[in-house]
């Protein structure tokens, strides 16, 4: 996987394994020319609480055409969905080991005022490259392929909500409620982030070694 450059759609605060794909990768493109989908990680991120897993949502204001590009995605401002977030966040994560030590980091983002959400989920790409030292060239994409060549691995849409079983196959690692809700899989980066600290690159060296990844290796 390490030889491979990687395609990936922009999510918010995408699931762990979406940054394990870039960290073992030689390069990464984000994709912000395709089609806006509803119901999928580009507006969701899903962590891991005490009385569960819990998703959240980012408002989006409805586009002028039917079809919207990603880079054209503008985040509603209605309600106070970002507190909502932050607070939510704070619940599910403040007892774990990790939480203070990058809580100003992005408590910092929350309360920026983002108008596109490929931005706001650039802010977060961004800073978790930053706490994990993740060392790899992104760039965005200039125009939507349908397909890319040898070499590439197109993972637009191996990360969603719909379809976790079929994802990856992921290892437990530490989570502060596994005692009371047994091990969940798929969370946001958050929650390894946040339980694990900086360890969470030898996991992700481990998911490369050990090729846990059961889709597009």
């Amino acid at each position: 996987m390490s030889d491979k450059v990687v395609i990936l759609s922009s999510l918010y605060l995408a699931p762990l394994g979406y940054y394990a794909y870039i960290f073992n990768s030689k390069k990464c493109y984000i994709e912000i020319n395709d089609n806006y989908q509803k119901q999928s990680y580009r507006n969701r991120c899903e962590i891991a609480g005490a009385n569960g897993m819990l998703s959240l949502s980012i408002p989006i204001e409805k586009p002028k055409n039917e079809k919207c590009k990603m880079k054209d995605v503008r985040i509603s401002d209605h309600g106070n969905w970002r507190h909502l977030h932050w607070n939510a966040i704070i619940s599910a994560y403040n007892s774990t080991p990790f939480f203070q030590y990058y809580e100003d980091d992005f408590r910092t983002i929350y309360e920026k005022q983002h108008s596109f959400l490929h931005e706001f989920n650039e802010d977060f790409r961004t800073l978790i490259f930053r706490l994990l030292n993740i060392d790899k060239p992104v760039e965005y994409t200039t125009v939507f392929e349908n397909s890319y060549g040898e070499g590439f691995s197109d993972l637009r849409e191996t990360f969603h909500p719909k379809r976790k079983s079929s994802d990856q196959v992921i290892p437990p690692y530490y989570q502060v409620f596994e005692e009371k809700n047994g091990f969940i899989p798929n969370m946001s980066i958050l929650d390894i982030l946040f339980n694990l600290g900086n360890e969470t690159r030898l996991y992700f060296k481990n998911l490369r070694d050990c090729c846990i990844f059961v889709n597009n290796n």
